[in-house]
Order: structure tokens, then sequence, then C-alpha cells
């Protein structure tokens, strides 16, 4: 089978995407590749100097539009001004993360840091932007091959009795891969479908982890072999998001050398994402942490 290019994304041209994280990395090649092909796109980014810089390098219909998703006073501003704005929404791509921070930090809501930045603040977003969501519209929250390791610890989700970086880190994204396939059992009015980028060369792993002389030897020794580029990572992103082909509840990502790198197509689900009660008691979680009721 032919591997899925940029050439088979379908035009673009009206459409407006939302990508949380377009500053760097997976989110500004995606959100690069959506306004090459016609989308307007607002580049959800906490800071500014980034995010309008990252507009200007993407070019077209790209806009930044401030967000901290540690922050839910800001989900909820961003949301208000996408509402007071009243274009419908086409793809709303959950790009943003943190990863494995090295030692335990709170949002301003008191979230660990990395539950409340890559699933809450995107839960809220999500609710919040509900009503603004074209029929026929795509949300992509993004995952990782790290959510095979994952758990959700619902006697600890904070992880306040015992943190561990990677543990916490492989929560989020799993939590992120059982709201996708949640969602899409919820309603049938907009696809979810899930992605993860592989091992790709971004800066959240320089920025995310720490130090460590070990790891970092190895990464600079088999990086290459084992990883690809943010932009083959962003494919399977891109997939999601445009290739009508692509069913609701589906899982695209890097399809070769365990996931690591390759062409964007299926990916394996891990059993534990598949679990009804899992995906009822983290959705009843989200709600009360974040106080928002998500009917969709």
């Amino acid at each position: 089978m032919t591997p899925w290019t940029l050439a088979d994304m379908p035009p673009q041209t009206g459409r407006l995407a939302v990508v949380t994280g377009a500053n760097s990395g997976i989110g500004l090649e995606t959100a690069r590749a959506l306004a090459d092909a016609g989308a307007r796109v607002v580049v959800a980014a906490r800071s500014a100097a980034r995010g309008r810089d990252a507009a200007a390098a993407i070019g077209g219909k790209a806009e930044w539009q401030a967000l901290d998703l540690a922050d839910l006073a800001s989900v909820r501003a961003f949301a208000d001004r996408l509402f007071d704005d009243g274009t419908p929404i086409d793809q709303l791509i959950l790009n943003a993360g943190v990863m494995a921070l090295p030692r335990r930090e709170l949002t301003v809501d008191g979230f660990e840091r990395q539950l409340g930045t890559n699933f809450l603040g995107h839960f809220a977003l999500t609710a919040r932007l509900w009503p603004l969501m074209a029929p026929g519209a795509r949300v992509v929250p993004l995952s990782s091959i790290a959510a095979r390791r994952g758990t959700i610890d619902f006697d600890d989700l904070m992880g306040a009795r015992h943190y561990h970086a990677w543990a916490a880190y492989s929560q989020t994204k799993l939590a992120m891969l059982v709201f996708a396939i949640a969602l899409a059992k919820r309603q049938q009015r907009v696809a979810s479908i899930a992605a993860h980028p592989g091992f790709a060369r971004t800066n959240l792993i320089a920025n995310g982890m720490g130090r460590n002389l070990l790891r970092d030897s190895v990464i600079g020794v088999f990086g290459d072999l084992f990883s690809q580029s943010a932009a083959a990572g962003a494919l399977p992103v891109l997939r999601a998001a445009t290739d009508p082909t692509i069913r609701s509840g589906g899982y695209i990502g890097s399809t070769r050398l365990f996931e690591l790198k390759g062409p964007a197509g299926p990916a394996r689900i891990p059993k534990q994402a598949c679990d009804p009660e899992t995906g009822r008691r983290l959705w009843a979680a989200a709600e009360t942490l974040t106080g928002l009721t998500f009917r969709p």
C-alpha cells in the first residue's frame, strides 16, 4: 500500500483549524501543513512571542491566540474569544503537552501539571468549544506510544502520594486515548480520532525530562535510527484530521519499528484504553475536577 503523504491531504480552504501547542514541534508542523492547504489556523499557545513568531512563520491565514492549558481561566477566555469570532471549527487538534517533569509541579488550579496540561486542560477546552464544532468536524486528541505502559490511577490521579515522572506522563497519554474513544462513543456529530507521532525529534523531550547523561547519550547515538523528524511525526495527526477514510474512534500513528517511526496508518490501541468503565470513570473525574458538565 502506498504511504499516506501530504499530497493525499484534501484541500482545506474555508476550514478553521485550532491547534494547541502550535508554536513548535508536532503542533507547528501540523499547523503549517493545514495552512499550506488553505485552512485558517489558530495557533493556540501560551507564549505571545513564540506564538506570534510561529504564526508569522506559518503564514497564510495563521493567527496566534493566547492559551495556557494549565490554567482553566485561560481556557475559558480562549473559548470566549472564539465564540465572539463565531466561526465554526472544523478541526480541533489537542496537541500541546509537557513530558516527564522530573519533579512534581502543580497548575494554578492545583492539578499535577502533566495531568492538568495534557489532559484536563484539553478536556475543558473541548467541552467549552463543543457548540462551535461544525457538523462533520474532527477532534484529534494526541496520545503517545507511552500510553501502552500507562494506567489510570483513580486513587491518586495527581500523584500526591507517589510521583514518578514517566508514570505520570504515560497516564496522561493513556487518558487522552481513553477520552478520544469515549468521545467517539458518546456522539456521532463530530469524529473523534486519536493520533500519536511515534518517536519524533522535538523540544518536548529536551524541555520536559531534565538532564540525564546516560539517557542523553543513548538518544544522541541512536536517536536518528529510531526516531523521525517533527514533520514526519505530524503526518499521523494530519491524516487523523483530514483523511475522509478514517472513521471516528480510530487511532492513527507511525507504523514501523514498533510504531516509533514510519508511514501514518492504524495504530495499536492498548487494551486498557478500551475498557468502558475506565472511560466512564475518567470522564466523570474530568467533569468534577474542571467543574464542567460535558454532554456531547
